[in-house]
């Protein structure tokens, strides 16, 4: 008779979530907006800036359990029911009110600031944040590029989904710069990181529609400060077919 109590309130408030089962909330969901805009092909730094600052989240209602990324970092918070909707509750008092409008998530911080989230195509057991990276990476920068300025100029060049990148001289691997220090330190440029057998450095790129130009980073910092990263000479200018 103890437990009857706790048992029906929580039938109560789960039974009080909109619409919806519980399990409707489950899942990865991507800011698939900042997608949208970054796929349009301009500054990558101004569609995230816009659309931010989170751009992911798993939910696991069965273990109460929410977690976001914004890019750098990562928060795991504690899934409860409150009122219509369900809070996830994080440390230092941060709190996230979440809530679906149709096929979509929608997350109210404590100022009112509100995100929408789409659920992710293929986000079971993936790490967080990666499915966001995933569809931004297919949006941003998928398809075939051609270099038509610089070393292997003629070459086509692709970029997986996953960070693999292919006819680009001396590069195997990239990083696109989402948030957190390299977005510091490029003080408001697109960067990314160009790599080969896991040496590499990061780079300025700028896009223009069909347009991606690549750039040397130049520190214009003191040794003493924090790096900050201009474009130096021009490396490659790749169109895309």
């Amino acid at each position: 008779m103890r437990h009857a109590l706790p048992l029906a309130l929580a039938a109560l408030l789960l039974g009080g979530c909109a619409s919806h089962k519980p399990e409707d909330f489950n899942g990865t969901w991507i800011n698939q907006a900042a997608i949208d805009a970054a796929a349009k092909g301009t500054s990558l730094r101004q569609a995230l800036s816009e659309h931010g600052p989170v751009f992911e989240w798993k939910v696991d209602v069965k273990n109460q359990q929410a977690s976001f990324s914004n890019g750098f970092e990562a928060a795991d918070g504690r899934l409860s029911a409150n009122q219509n909707n369900w809070q996830a509750s994080f440390a230092g008092g941060q709190t996230e009110q979440l809530k679906l409008d149709g096929d979509e998530l929608q997350a109210i911080d404590a100022s009112g600031h509100q995100q929408t989230f789409a659920r992710a195509e293929k986000g079971a057991g993936a790490p967080l944040g990666s499915s966001f990276e995933k569809a931004l990476y297919k949006a941003y920068l998928g398809g075939d590029w051609k270099i038509v300025e610089g070393q292997g100029k003629g070459a086509v060049v692709r970029f997986s989904d996953i960070g693999n990148i292919t006819g680009l001289p001396g590069v195997d691997r990239f990083a696109v710069c989402l948030a957190g220090d390299c977005a510091t330190m490029g003080d408001g440029n697109d960067s990314l990181w160009l790599e080969r057998n896991q040496r590499g450095a990061p780079w300025i790129f700028k896009r223009e529609g069909d347009t991606l130009e690549i750039f040397r980073a130049v520190n214009r910092a003191q040794p003493d400060e924090m790096p900050q990263l201009a474009a130096g000479a021009r490396q490659w200018v790749l169109e895309k077919d």
